[in-house]
């Protein structure tokens, strides 16, 4: 049978990912560039040779882009989806958007360094949403699944290179900042983007078993997984109940075990990635 397609799920996926390309080519425009820091990303490297090349940036960062995802074709194969190349060719446009509304824009900072920290968290915004909607800017991340393929912690040291280039152009303090900015928006970035999807591992060994299955069944709505356990002191046995929720069912489940059985014994794990393999 021939799968329809969803017209209406994919204009939803279309606006969310154009609005968060919106967000990372206004995070470029507004404050990496008067900063002229080159910080991890395409569009850093683009600052820097628009210095040597008479082009505004967003063609620079085009050409950039486009050559990327080419060369990533031919040694990836398959890998770069339709979204990759869509969000690689929006982000120059936007960029050209803003280069003919807002033309010759000065600091909105007046500040060097604060245009960097403000880049950071508003190009953090964007890449998170377009990173948790299986999608990405393109740029570095090409370069990443090109290098990968032969070195590791390929991310890294792509955008360190960039950084780096800096020093072709300007001072000592500009390439430090680049240096830090990269460094700091890897952090940022991972907060942004993991921190939101780490859940809890909770394991729980108390008297009061079926009452908690069934909280955790049915208030919960969650799943749990019985294990039989023996006390290395007694040998006793007992049941430890194990469950993953997210923050806001580890709040509801705390409350409920304080309020049931303060005194169960229980052990807490933060889980960042859960895979499951159905057979078959």
């Amino acid at each position: 049978m021939k799968k329809q397609v969803n017209y209406i799920e994919i204009a939803k996926e279309t606006v969310i990912l154009t609005a968060a390309v919106a967000v990372i080519a206004a995070a470029v425009y507004f404050f990496l560039v008067p900063s002229h820091a080159s910080v991890s990303s395409i569009s850093g490297l683009g600052i820097v040779l628009s210095n040597f090349i008479p082009l505004p940036l967003s063609a620079i960062t085009m050409i950039l882009n486009v050559v990327l995802l080419v060369i990533g074709f031919f040694t990836c194969g398959r890998e770069f989806g339709v979204k990759t190349v869509y969000t690689s060719i929006m982000l120059p446009v936007f960029l050209g958007i803003f280069e003919m509304v807002f033309p010759d824009i000065g600091s909105l900072t007046d500040s060097q360094e604060l245009d960097v920290l403000c880049y950071i968290l508003v190009v953090s915004v964007g890449l998170s949403i377009l990173f948790n909607r299986n999608a990405s800017s393109g740029g570095l991340d090409i370069v990443a699944k090109i290098m990968n393929k032969y070195l590791g912690r390929a991310m890294s040291l792509s955008g360190m290179c960039v950084a780096l280039s800096a020093a072709f152009v300007y001072d000592k303090k500009t390439v430090v900042l680049s240096i830090l900015g990269t460094y700091f928006n890897g952090i940022v970035l991972d907060h942004f983007i993991f921190d939101h999807n780490i859940k809890r591992r909770v394991c729980i060994i108390t008297e009061k078993e079926e009452e908690l299955r069934n909280f955790i069944l049915n208030d919960l709505h969650s799943g749990a997984t019985i294990y039989e356990s023996i006390g290395a002191y007694n040998m006793q046995k007992r049941n430890e109940i194990i469950t993953i929720v997210d923050k806001n069912e580890y709040q509801k489940l705390m409350n409920y075990m304080n309020h049931e059985d303060p005194k169960a014994f229980i052990t807490v794990y933060h889980v960042s990635d859960i895979r499951y393999q159905p057979k078959g």
